[in-house]
């Protein structure tokens, strides 16, 4: 399956109004990187159905094998709406998970057994946690009642469709989620690790574009990124003899700049421009 991709989509508004860093999407991302699995899109969208079914349209439509993984929106008060519309956007209906339904009953024996008295309503409202989209399976990871469940669409990524992972917003929740569920469940012996090499220099960014025009040329395999700073980066990704190969290129390259005297007098100049 070395051709799946993946998208993300994170739910909350807390994010979108700026009260809540998402960091989420870049552990995410990391991990990905790690598994060789492409990340296609990332997208932040608001708590309503609309928008969530929005978001999940556009990754439905993209190119398959997909993993599409939600982040949030999956606990127990009125704006908690992942799960509803997932189901709806599938057009399914929402099912009681016994697993997680037994789970919420544990948690409510525990609030009880403090002193605190539990409501009908404030049962009512943890039960919804239980209700997932048809189709859904219960991966492993997860500590608390938050769960984090999987489901198949068009036979899911084993036969080349899409598969839907439905995770908690709490960092910790979703970490362990991916780690014992996702990896050990979906993702067993799926990608191709990418080599990566990062190198430094401080010239401005357009001194290098000879090297990167040739980069395009003669390695096209080779994913470029530059970066510009104080100290610009660049990064290389790809297979690593093709890799290894473009790094030595951009590094005689560097090495003829260091010995030019004008284009070390524009690196002093260029570093000169930059504040703390």
């Amino acid at each position: 399956m070395s051709d799946l991709r993946a998208s993300i989509v994170v739910i909350g508004d807390e994010i979108l109004g700026g009260f809540v860093h998402d960091t989420n999407s870049h552990w995410l991302a990391g991990q990905l990187q790690t598994h060789g699995i492409p990340l296609d899109r990332v997208q932040t969208v608001p708590d309503t159905m609309a928008a969530i079914d929005e978001g999940l349209r556009m990754e439905l439509g993209r190119s398959r094998p997909r993993l599409i993984m939600t982040s949030g929106g999956i606990g127990s008060t009125p704006d908690d709406l992942t799960m509803e519309a997932v189901a709806a956007t599938l057009g399914r209906g929402l099912v009681v998970n016994e697993d997680i339904d037994h789970r919420i009953t544990l948690a409510l024996e525990w609030t009880a057994g403090t002193g605190a008295t539990v409501t009908a309503d404030h049962e009512r409202a943890m039960r919804r946690m239980a209700r997932v989209p048809e189709g859904t399976y219960l991966l492993q990871g997860a500590r608390g009642v938050a769960p984090g469940v999987a489901l198949d669409v068009d036979g899911g990524l084993a036969d080349g469709g899409v598969t839907i992972v439905i995770l908690p917003g709490i960092p910790g929740e979703l970490k362990r989620i991916y780690s014992d569920g996702i990896v050990p469940e979906l993702l067993a012996g799926v990608g191709t690790p990418q080599h990566v090499v990062e190198m430094t220099h401080g010239y401005p960014e357009s001194s290098l574009n000879p090297v990167f025009d040739r980069l395009v040329a003669e390695f096209p395999d080779v994913h470029l990124g530059s970066y510009p700073g104080k100290q610009c980066t660049i990064r290389l990704k790809g297979e690593r003899g093709k890799v290894e190969a473009a790094g030595a290129v951009v590094r005689a390259y560097l090495d003829e700049l260091d010995d030019d005297p004008g284009a070390n007098e524009l690196k002093t100049a260029w570093a000169a421009r930059w504040t703390d």
